[in-house]
């Protein structure tokens, strides 16, 4: 007997806005991974745009930079923290120079994958959406 596929339920498209920066889309990843652990499920929402990707797409391409060994486990490590307390390290902080230059490293390396898949907007400016 033929195992059963189950193929995810597209989700309407409304006006897609891709990402500013490899930061915005981390921490839209890490915000929609808090809210799933709280139990929040994805549904259509009321918003009038929608993003071009899912949280686990940037979840795939982190973890496979981590496999290629693009980045490391301190890389890791200071994307998570920083990224669950939703603001970057700050390299004028004693104590936060170190974790700034792997944050700042980490998202150099995200972001060449994220463009290329048009996660993040390719041109350089950053003023106004849509």
């Amino acid at each position: 007997m033929a195992k059963a596929r189950y193929i995810r339920k597209p989700m309407p498209v409304k006006h897609v806005i891709p990402f500013l920066s490899a930061q915005e889309a981390w921490f839209w990843y890490v915000r929609s991974e808090r809210a799933r652990r709280e139990g929040a499920r994805l549904t259509e929402a009321a918003s009038a745009f929608t993003r071009p990707c899912e949280p686990d797409d940037i979840y795939r391409i982190i973890m496979g930079l981590y496999r290629r060994r693009t980045i490391g486990d301190q890389h890791l490590e200071v994307l998570a923290e920083f990224g669950w307390r939703e603001c970057p390290p700050d390299a004028r902080v004693r104590g936060e120079e170190h974790p700034f230059r792997l944050w700042d490293d980490a998202l150099d390396r995200l972001t060449t994958p994220l463009k290329a898949k048009g996660i993040v907007r390719h041109d350089e400016f950053c003023g106004q959406v849509g």
